[in-house]
């Protein structure tokens, strides 16, 4: 029996995926928000929506822009690590989120760790589900 999988992924993105991709990190941060202690969000109506927003924009700034050097600058921590040491670098970006964006909290090492965990796996269900196109599974005999 043979499994395969594959997803419809492009390389370039238009501006309507950028959109997508801002929103989906959106969405990921308040869902964390709501399962992991000690990530926050503050203000109520308008105000908590602008703020999931801002977050949202900040974090995908953060990882186009800081994320890359970053993962360059602790390659050989990285290697050593296994690759784990970019979960320390994602609870990084996480916490300077929380830093930069008013009404945006993220109290802690681990809740970081924990959050970045969460996210990473949210945004990717939900980038392969909705921004891609979804996954083809085929399963033959």
């Amino acid at each position: 029996m043979q499994i395969e999988i594959k997803n419809n992924s492009k390389k370039k993105l238009s501006v309507a995926e950028m959109i997508s991709s801002w929103l989906i990190n959106s969405v990921g941060l308040l869902l964390v928000s709501k399962g992991i202690k000690g990530i926050e969000f503050h203000g109520e109506g308008l105000q908590g929506i602008l703020t999931v927003l801002a977050a949202g924009a900040v974090l995908g700034l953060i990882n186009v822009l800081l994320k890359p050097a970053l993962l360059v600058l602790t390659l050989p921590i990285n290697v050593l690590s296994l690759g784990l040491f970019t979960l320390v670098i994602n609870a990084g970006c996480l916490g300077l989120v929380g830093y930069v964006v008013p009404g945006f909290e993220v109290s802690g090492f681990w809740a970081a760790v924990l959050g970045a965990l969460m996210l990473s796996l949210i945004s990717m269900f939900l980038n392969a589900v909705i921004l891609i196109g979804g996954f083809k599974v085929k399963i033959q005999r």
